[in-house]
């Protein structure tokens, strides 16, 4: 509901029914206005039979930010929750800023989302054309409308007398309202600006005094006063229509039910209420989205890192993931639940459990989403993409084959996104030992041996018995390791972590008898590239053989202290 209340003088008033929460219920609208010198009464009404109608109106000035694919995924949802229609306008009047590449990605983006859109460009609907760039004549008609009604005016203000304005009122502490004389000038003092060619705006005309209502169908009632508004252009001297005059005739002439936008555009309510009422259009049920917040509380910006959904897409995010956790910005179905796919957000999706608070945009979270995603994946879906992933880097030689299907297989839990998996290959085929040998972690192993047990694991590979062991496969490696740790007393940990140091160089990674079975395998079947840091299983002896251990034990207690220093 939203309601217009002014003095005796000037008074603009609006009713309507309980806005909608479920199915469209919009009742009756009526609007009235006196004004000293004419009364002009409108109404308007629409049935519950009214199909819902929103739309995504975004500026092809750039990419398409998380916030505004937010607030696209909310229309969406909406829309197709109850069997509306989502509408897609470009808002491209910014002629300077605005072009055709932003337009092309921000539409590439909404695509890649599968935010389908009803009407649009590219799909004709009733209701076009869908570039604001295309309907100035629409703006001028209506514009020329609001003249000959006496709900605006021609200003012939200069730039220089409004600055001067703004200057007074803030020495006053005032509002920067306009106070120029054009708002109750003559026919005559009009005319004779038109005959000089004095450019002109066109500017509405505002109660001075009441206040605009609305019913917010996220943040509930919100309030303005109207005499903190002032007289405001709707053409520019240019003829050029002003934002906020464009999308209330477009939200208007399109039909649109229900605008679901950010909050910062609640303060242009109470601009388009003005002219919704004076143009006797129906008013559309408003709800004003949370803004998108930094982990530091202030507004997501660039130099919190990637912002925009075509830098999530280059970084390997899924689009169901981004969906997925863009809908959990703000809003949740009132369960634990946190996994939708895009088709269970529709059926869960309601307006009236937006959250009104800020949403807290978490890399860690959503990096988390995604990986439950590629989980969901079907297996070999999955493992395609990977295998692609490690051609395509230059990794290894071939996109699949039995070495790609062990090695996902081994990596494919900790692979939270696709590129990600780059690093955990190029891991397994590294050799860090020295880093590693050095490192204070290391203190424990060396106090327990760890030169008489590299002797022996050398030993045991010169005689040929490692080698022999993996050619049986994941049996006859684990048979090997126990008959090993009989042979030195060793069982547990005092066993395997010093083979997994000595054998990967590190201290944690993959299962430790899959990994060396798959570095086997990578020497045997020359998948790995050359300009891979692959370091083979006859490398990694050589260097257990190079290895000065008495001089490693000696520098322990400086790595001791420079660690805890």
């Amino acid at each position: 509901m939203a309601t217009l209340v002014g003095m005796p003088r000037m008074r603009l008033k609006f009713t309507s029914f309980h806005p909608f929460l479920g199915q469209p219920n919009r009742g009756p609208r009526t609007i009235s206005l006196f004004n000293k010198a004419r009364t002009f009464s409108v109404s308007a009404s629409s049935s519950p039979q009214d199909q819902v109608r929103v739309r995504f109106a975004p500026s092809p000035t750039g990419n398409l930010h998380v916030g505004g694919a937010r607030t696209a995924l909310f229309n969406y949802l909406f829309a197709r929750s109850n069997g509306g229609k989502f509408v897609l306008r470009i808002e491209d009047t910014d002629l300077e800023r605005s072009t055709k590449e932003s337009e092309e990605a921000v539409l590439q983006d909404l695509s890649w989302l599968g935010l389908d859109w009803d009407e649009g460009p590219g799909v004709d609907g009733d209701y076009g054309p869908y570039r604001q760039s295309e309907r100035n004549s629409l703006y001028k008609q209506y514009s020329e409308k609001l003249l000959e009604s006496g709900y605006v005016y021609r200003c012939f203000c200069t730039n220089e007398e409004l600055e001067k304005m703004k200057e007074i009122a803030k020495l006053k502490q005032l509002p920067p309202v306009y106070t120029g004389k054009w708002t109750s000038a003559t026919d005559k003092e009009v005319q004779e600006e038109l005959e000089k060619g004095t450019p002109y705006t066109y500017r509405f005309r505002v109660p001075k005094e009441g206040s605009l209502k609305i019913n917010d169908l996220i943040r509930g009632e919100v309030s303005w006063n109207l005499d903190t508004l002032g007289d405001f252009v709707i053409m520019r001297s240019n003829g050029q229509p002003v934002y906020n005059f464009c999308v209330t005739v477009d939200d208007a002439t399109m039909a649109i039910s229900h605008v679901i936008r950010a909050e910062e555009h609640l303060p242009n309510t109470l601009r388009q209420a003005l002219i919704y009422k004076a143009l006797g259009f129906p008013m559309p049920y408003f709800a004003h989205v949370s803004l998108i917040l930094a982990p530091d509380r202030s507004k997501l910006s660039k130099r919190h890192g990637a912002t925009s959904v075509g830098q999530f897409r280059e970084m390997g995010y899924l689009p169901q993931a981004m969906v997925n956790y863009l809908a959990l910005l703000g809003w949740g179905d009132g369960t634990d639940n946190e996994f939708f796919t895009l088709d269970q957000l529709v059926e869960k999706f309601s307006i009236g459990r937006v959250n009104k608070s800020g949403a807290i945009f978490d890399n860690t979270k959503l990096r988390w989403m995604n990986g439950q995603h590629l989980q969901a994946l079907p297996s070999e879906e999955l493992k395609k993409c990977v295998g692609e992933q490690w051609k395509s880097t230059g990794i290894l030689t071939e996109s699949e084959g039995s070495f790609v299907e062990d090695a996902f297989e081994l990596l494919k839990d900790g692979i939270y996104l696709v590129p990600e998996a780059d690093k955990g290959l190029s891991d397994l085929l590294s050799y860090p030992l020295h880093a590693t040998l050095t490192s204070p972690e290391t203190k424990p192993l060396l106090e327990d041996n760890l030169s008489e047990f590299s002797a022996n694991l050398v030993a045991a590979y010169d005689s040929g018995e490692i080698l022999a062991a993996l050619e049986e496969g994941h049996a006859g490696w684990k048979n090997w390791v126990k008959s090993f740790g009989k042979s030195l007393k060793r069982k547990g940990k005092s066993l395997f972590m010093p083979l997994r140091v000595l054998l990967t160089g590190k201290f944690h990674g993959p299962d430790m008898g899959a990994s060396v079975l798959l570095l086997h395998k990578a020497a045997k079947d020359g998948v790995v590239t050359p300009q891979t840091e692959f370091v083979l299983l006859d490398e990694r002896f050589n260097k257990l053989r190079q290895v000065d251990w008495e001089a490693l034990t000696k520098d322990q207690p400086l790595l001791e202290t420079a660690s805890t220093g």
